[in-house]
């Protein structure tokens, strides 16, 4: 009999962007058209054909057995028609199992359909699984002119790689058809499809940040293997490092939860508790639980995904893959190449995304030294300074600066953040406060911040680890509100207190000789007042060595206080001794600077005398 028309389109739209579109679907229909089947009955796990004729073929896919006729099936599908096929035991028919059947049931149901010459329906969601089965069933040309599979193949080609939501949801089909989807070609077709139309997009917009979203929300929907081939295509197509960073990110905060989690230290924390640790996966453990291997895998394949350029990935981002490849037990390599990136742009970070949680683990829980039960993973940032330090190393060989001093910076907030830790060893605190070089820090009032923070916290440290920990700070660096406070500071040593007091008042005397200058600038041009501010110079002068013979006695009551120190063995005695000795530097020095301020007598030095005077001051904020 003749045949209609082959197929019939019924298109809602052609699209690029692929959003707020109806399914493209092809209604097809066979050039034979077979009368023998009434009608077509499904039961639970059985279909079967209503016909005056018998069936004579029980053929199995999956659980659910159809009995059909064989004539119409080996007409199209060279593979039955190949097969010798063995009688049934329980009628006269055939029986048949196909085994791995691309599409299952549901995929073998719509072809029956086709053999009999019903008319079908092609759409994204059964078109792969369709040109997959025809392939396996061997519908080629040989057997009838239009079969299935030059069908499929066409409605694939022209309709679905056309449209880029389409090509979205084909290529999520294609999960479950492996190895045809690869044979056949269909998952290159479709990723070098999206990849052609993000990378085309890209290039031809002038404002990325305004429309790359509509890709990313698309592509993140993708499995990692899916978005592993998009990506790795993308690249070869030469998208910027930064549009690829930004849709691993995008995909990044979708498939791994806990991912924006911000740690900012202890606050908030009692410090009476027994153990100062928490983990993201308290917050979402029934979340991850089932699929922590998947997880897993996730995280390594996206690393293994990150452009090496500095600008494709933010330095932020780095330090949140870290804490959770940690979380998720990703493999030591994994880690250490997250701390290797992160050390090439620390200068990048911030003091807070360096707090990254002391998880625990089963060797932990073993250990109860107070080390192991600190709130911070100090180790992880030590490892990842030796990192920064190796890449500055190569990069001063390149004549490439680093932003050392930023990092100095940057570690002294961390410094103080992790000094509130009541578990915190000093060793710990002291090596990685030591880890940048000297001349790393042009001002050490961040670092004293960070060692007044860790005394306040430690109250019980013996005077050699309080002599000990104040060593990592030059006096001299410190800025002149911090020799102030530091001077009036009773938790530091009495020889850093007088090593401040001697630089407090190296510095008073450099800001005075600065103002000399300035001053005799302003009595040339004022000419009437040049006697008077002849005679605040003196004074000022005056003053200055009243301060340095103010120092001297400082000093030599100093020593004559260490002298009686190492004289004295009995415990109670040295402390008394040591109050006293404090109290007569206190008295010595109030009274001395009482008498210059009345011998003097001028309202011109009421500030350098305030400023000398041991008033308390709060801590250091």
């Amino acid at each position: 009999m003749s045949s209609p028309p082959a197929a019939q389109l019924q298109s809602s739209g052609s699209d690029s962007e692929g959003s707020g579109q109806a399914c493209e679907q092809s209604i097809v229909i066979p050039n034979r058209f077979i009368t023998i089947a009434d009608s077509f009955e499904k039961k639970e796990h059985s279909w079967f054909v209503t016909s005056q004729i018998p069936t004579d073929l029980s053929i199995q896919v999956q659980d659910v057995t159809f009995t059909v006729h064989k004539y119409p099936l080996m007409s199209k599908c060279g593979y039955i028609a190949r097969l010798e096929l063995q009688p049934s035991i329980s009628n006269l028919g055939y029986d048949l199992k196909l085994e791995n059947f691309p599409g299952g049931s549901e995929t073998f149901e719509i072809i029956l359909k086709f053999c009999y010459g019903l008319p079908i329906a092609f759409n994204p969601n059964n078109i792969a699984p369709l040109r997959c089965a025809s392939e396996f069933l061997d519908m080629s040309e040989e057997y009838e002119d239009g079969n299935l599979i030059s069908k499929t193949e066409a409605f694939l080609t022209l309709v679905i790689l056309s449209s880029w939501k389409e090509t979205i949801t084909v290529f999520k089909s294609c999960k479950n058809l492996s190895p045809w989807a690869e044979n056949l070609q269909i998952v290159r077709r479709c990723c070098d499809s999206i990849a052609w139309k993000a990378a085309r997009e890209n290039s031809t917009t002038e404002d990325i940040a305004d429309r790359q979203g509509w890709w990313f929300d698309d592509v993140a929907t993708l499995g990692i293997d899916h978005f592993m081939r998009i990506i790795t295509t993308i690249k070869v197509k030469g998208t910027k490092p930064e549009i690829i960073g930004k849709c691993i990110m995008h995909y990044a905060k979708k498939w791994l939860p806990g991912m924006d989690v911000e740690l900012e230290g202890l606050r908030g924390y009692g410090y009476g508790k027994h153990e100062l640790q928490f983990s993201i996966l308290s917050a979402g453990k029934e979340e991850v639980s089932v699929g922590q291997k998947e997880q897993r895998t996730i995280i390594e394949n996206l690393v293994n995904l990150l452009p090496h350029q500095d600008e494709g990935v933010s330095c932020k981002f780095f330090l949140q893959m870290l804490k959770m490849a940690m979380v998720y037990n990703a493999s030591p390599a994994l880690i250490s190449e997250l701390e290797k990136r992160v050390g090439m742009m620390l200068e990048d970070a911030n003091a807070n995304d360096l707090l990254i949680p002391n998880y625990k683990n089963e060797d932990h829980a073993k250990l109860n030294s107070p080390e192991h039960n600190t709130m911070h993973n100090i180790d992880v940032v030590q490892r990842i300074m030796d990192y920064f330090l190796m890449h500055e190393q190569q990069q001063q060989q390149k004549q490439q600066n680093i932003g050392k001093t930023n990092v100095s910076k940057i570690l002294d907030n961390y410094l103080a953040e992790v000094a509130r830790d009541p578990n915190l060893s000093i060793t710990k605190f002291q090596v990685l406060a030591e880890s940048l070089p000297e001349n790393a820090r042009t001002c050490h009032d961040g670092l004293y911040r960070a060692i007044d923070t860790y005394l306040k916290s430690h109250p019980s440290l013996s005077e050699h680890d309080r002599r000990r920990l104040c060593k990592l700070m030059n006096c001299e660096k410190l800025s002149l509100d911090a020799c102030t406070h530091a001077a009036q500071n009773d938790r530091l040593p009495l020889r850093t207190v007088v090593q401040v007091l001697f630089s407090e008042q190296v510095k008073m005397r450099t800001a005075m000789e600065e103002k000399e200058p300035a001053l005799q600038c302003d009595n040339s041009e004022q000419g009437d007042t040049q006697p008077s501010t002849s005679i605040e110079i003196k004074n000022l002068r005056e003053e200055l060595e009243n301060v340095k013979t103010r120092m001297a006695e400082l000093q030599k009551d100093y020593s004559e206080l260490q002298r009686e120190y190492e004289k004295l063995s009995n415990k109670h005695k040295i402390v008394s001794s040591w109050s006293l000795g404090w109290r007569k530097i206190k008295n010595s020095f109030h009274s001395k600077a009482d008498a210059a301020e009345t011998g003097n007598g001028r309202q011109t030095f009421n500030s350098t005398s305030r400023r000398t005077s041991f008033r308390r001051r709060p801590s250091l904020p």
